[in-house]
């Protein structure tokens, strides 16, 4: 088919269709994916697989059992976006009821910027997200947190409780569902980040195993999936914190089963640099020159620097500066963790047909203009 002619089978398409359509190469969905990195750069590999990447919209699901620093992590991110936009506004659905203020004060979150929404139930959630969601305007910036999905019940539930019925519930899971299946749209037209809180069970079976509870609803929707792992640190016989582990169980950006550390002690919070150790050893910036000691290498001259310091001297800023940066290592972090680009390296790179369209509602058209 000649160019004149394609071009000529491109107007006729958009003029025919019901749904209002751009070309693909013109279309913002597939383009404009702005990354939000946190101040942790493990936790931004452990959304985007880069060291320079971090929170992008759609839906984050942060899963594990009680005391998993699970809200934390979503806080985390919620500073990150209220910070690169300064006139956003959080909002934040509780259905826990355990977060107090200062844990916000804390992370430094400016809370007249947080609109806080008690709920009871999934049908409630429902409703009132997908009003918000759809009064957004293109150029509105909202973070959104559900803390958490785990802990909400179905209307039904409730009910059944107050007419002292005590019968298995079948409907929380499609409800869930349905919640989802409403709102993935408006996260990626409306440009929103999602994170949902969530729980784990561990399965009934010789070999257990923890899975996300609410369905498969939450798993298809979610472009990230975590599932919270921790160990004890300890000195002497005293808590000194917990190592995490945060375990990709779906990722679109991270390759899934990736194991991402993150340590954090009572004193001092979220270690910012926790993590990134063991992979500057494997990348070959780092060496062991004696048990227990460190030191730097110059990637420019294999020079392996005099200087030696303890485990606890590199989760300084000043141990990893001019790693952090270095192309070659910020390289070899995205190979190791990232899944490749896919669809539109492919439309790039092999010079797919410049006209294709795709068909898209008409905010996705609204945001290009």
């Amino acid at each position: 088919m000649s160019e004149l002619a394609s071009k000529g089978l491109l107007g006729r398409l958009k003029k025919a269709g019901s749904l209002t359509s751009t070309q693909l190469t013109k279309s913002s969905l597939f383009k404009d994916k702005i990354e939000i990195p946190t101040s942790v750069p493990m936790v931004n590999v452990a959304l985007s697989g880069k060291l320079d990447g971090g929170l992008t919209r759609g839906l984050t699901v942060l899963a594990g059992p009680s005391k998993h620093f699970k809200t934390a992590f979503g806080l985390l991110m919620a500073k990150a976006y209220m910070d690169k936009y300064p006139d956003s506004i959080f909002l934040f659905y509780d259905s826990e009821f355990g977060t107090p203020q200062n844990y916000f004060s804390s992370l430094k979150i400016d809370t007249d910027r947080v609109l806080h929404v008690p709920v009871k139930n999934v049908e409630e959630l429902k409703f009132d997200l997908v009003k918000q969601l759809d009064a957004l305007a293109v150029e509105d910036k909202v973070f959104i947190m559900i803390d958490s999905i785990g802990n909400l019940a179905s209307k039904k539930e409730v009910e059944d409780s107050m007419n002292e019925k005590s019968v298995a519930d079948m409907t929380r899971a499609k409800q869930l569902k349905s919640l989802f299946r409403m709102v993935t749209p408006y996260l990626t037209l409306r440009d929103v980040p999602l994170v949902a809180v969530n729980h784990t069970y561990e399965t009934q079976e010789m070999f257990s195993k923890q899975v996300v509870s609410g369905g498969t609803g939450v798993m298809y929707s979610a472009d990230n999936v975590w599932i919270i792992g921790r160990r004890q640190v300890k000195k002497d016989k005293d808590i000194q914190g917990y190592d995490f582990i945060i375990n990709v169980e779906k990722s679109r950006f991270v390759k899934e089963k990736s194991k991402i550390p993150i340590s954090v002690t009572w004193d001092g919070g979220i270690k910012k640099y926790s993590g990134l150790l063991d992979v500057a050893l494997e990348a070959g910036f780092v060496v062991k020159p004696s048990m227990g000691w460190y030191s730097k290498v110059d990637m420019e001259t294999g020079e392996i620097s005099e200087k030696k310091v303890r485990q606890a001297e590199t989760d300084q800023k000043a141990f990893w500066d001019g790693i952090l940066e270095h192309k070659k290592f910020m390289d070899f972090v995205e190979k190791r963790y990232a899944i490749g680009s896919g669809l539109m390296d492919s439309i790039e790179e092999q010079n797919t047909h410049p006209d294709a369209v795709i068909i898209l509602p008409p905010e996705a058209v609204e945001a290009n203009e």
